[in-house]
Formats: structure tokens, C-alpha cells, sequence
């Protein structure tokens, strides 16, 4: 059976949010989209997220919430990581911590969708190694279900690479976040897995990653600390939308989108 997903970037502040309101749940019923993932680490204020705003995006369509290296940046959200499975936070932080990191949930069709979230470890803050954990957390939900979804947060395209390598032909889709720069690599690779190293950003994009340009600049140019606020023009969200065979887990295409 012909399964859709769409997996949407990195949202950035309330021009992130806004987007995901007033464009993304008319997208998901024109393209019958099955199955959202969103990435919503920035999503408050540019930093972390709330409950709050974890259950507006979830009457928005939205099915799962990945976040990443900013997971903790809202002490408020700790226990609500212990109580709503469908926001993850990175699964290769310590086993002690709040949260989980996958899980299975089912899609608007019924169909069992596994969802992972990965942090990756070059040029970041020392963590658990993403590759032993995804190969556990795969090996479990393969008793589950046949699509599975990995969202790997990380800083370096050759560490997002080599995992879309690691679990080829074992999930449906690899793909990137946390750069908020979209890739041009989408591609289908040889076991049958759908793979981009970065999705992109949802959020303002006349700015800097999300932040205003002026100020980003000034603390280039300068070198003395400025306030990264939040940009608020032209916000857009950026992501990719993936084709899948619900009976085998394997992917039959990749396009990335736009959605303004």
C-alpha cells in the first residue's frame, strides 16, 4: 500500500509556528499525507520547546515531535517528555534522562509508524554513539512495524551520511536536521531507504538560520556578544516528502518541499 510522509525541519520561533498553523494542515490534506514528523527543537522563542506549543502542533496534523541538542532549554517540558509519546527527544542521551527517544505510533490510516531521534556527535556536545543506539532501537521496531522513520540531528553531512549508509535497507527513511539548511541530496539508495542530509528550516528566511541578519552580523563583524533574536520575514517551511510501501518499509521516492 502506497504510504506518504512528509517530515518538515527545524521550526524556528513563532514564524516557524505560524506556518505550521496556517499552511502545513491544508499541504497534508491536498498531498493525503499519512504520516508527519516534525522537528521542533527552536520552536519557543527560537530555543527549546513547551507543552503548549508541542499539543498546537499536534491539532495541527502534526503525528511526531523530534527535537535535538535543545531539548532541555524549557525545564517546563521535562515531565511532558515522561507523558506524551509522541514528542522524542535525541535517544542516544543517557538512559537516565526524561523522554524516550522512539517509538511506534499509528498512523491517520492505522498504519504502525516507528519514529527515532538521533543526536549526532561531530562538533557536538559528547553523547552516546547514534549508530549503536538507532541499531537497537531499529531491531526492536522491526518486530513492530516495517516503516521506520530516523531523524538524525547533527552538525556534519558525512556523520548524516554514513547513517543513511548504516541503516539502508533496514528503514524507510534517514534523514538530517539541525543545520537549517536544505540539501540537494535526496535520493532513494540501494537497500531501499529514502535519504537527505538536511531537510531544512521552518521559520523566517529573510535572516540567518533563522536569526536577524543585522544582529548575526554585528557579532561576526565585532566579535562581542549580541542577542540572536528570532528574524520574522518571509516564514516558510521546508522539509521533504516521502513515498513509501507500507507492506515492505521500503521507499519509492523522495521530493523535497517547500510550503509558503
Amino acid at each position: 500500500m502506497e504510504f506518504k510522509i512528509l517530515v518538515l525541519g527545524d521550526v524556528v520561533g513563532k514564524p516557524g509556528r505560524s506556518v505550521i498553523k496556517e499552511k502545513v494542515p491544508s499541504f497534508i490534506e491536498k498531498e493525503k499525507i499519512d504520516f508527519c514528523v516534525v522537528n521542533a527543537e527552536n520552536a519557543a522563542g527560537g530555543s527549546g520547546i513547551t507543552r503548549k506549543i508541542a499539543e498546537e502542533m499536534f491539532s495541527c496534523g502534526v503525528n511526531a515531535i523530534t527535537m535535538g541538542d535543545h531539548v532541555w532549554k524549557r525545564k517546563e517540558i521535562f515531565n511532558y517528555l515522561d507523558d506524551e509519546q509522541k514528542i522524542l527527544r535525541p535517544a542516544n542521551y543517557s538512559p537516565h534522562a526524561m523522554g524516550r527517544g522512539g517509538v511506534v505510533l499509528k498512523s491517520n490510516n492505522g498504519v504502525s509508524v516507528g519514529v527515532i531521534n538521533l543526536l549526532g556527535r561531530v562538533f557536538m556536545k559528547p553523547i552516546d554513539c547514534p549508530f549503536r543506539e538507532a541499531q537497537r532501537l531499529v531491531k526492536e521496531m522491526s518486530t513492530q512495524t516495517k516503516v521506520i522513520i530516523v531523524d538524525l540531528h547533527a552538525e556534519a553531512t558525512s556523520e548524516k551520511i554514513a547513517m543513511g549508509w548504516f541503516l539502508d535497507g533496514k528503514v524507510s527513511l534517514v534523514y538530517g536536521t539541525h543545520t537549517h539548511v536544505a540539501t540537494a541530496d535526496e535520493t532513494v539508495l540501494p537497500g531501499g531507504s529514502a535519504y537527505i542530509t538536511d531537510i531544512g528550516m521552518t521559520g523566517p528566511h529573510k535572516s540567518i538560520l533563522g536569526r536577524k541578519t543585522e544582529n548575526v552580523l554585528k557579532a561576526i563583524v565585532t566579535q562581542m556578544p549580541v542577542s540572536f533574536d528570532v528574524a520574522e520575514e518571509d516564514p516558510r517551511a521546508c522539509g521533504a516528502a516521502i513515498t513509501v510501501d507500507s507492506t515492505t518499509g521500503k521507499a519509492v521516492d523522495i521530493k523535497r518541499v517547500v510550503i509558503k
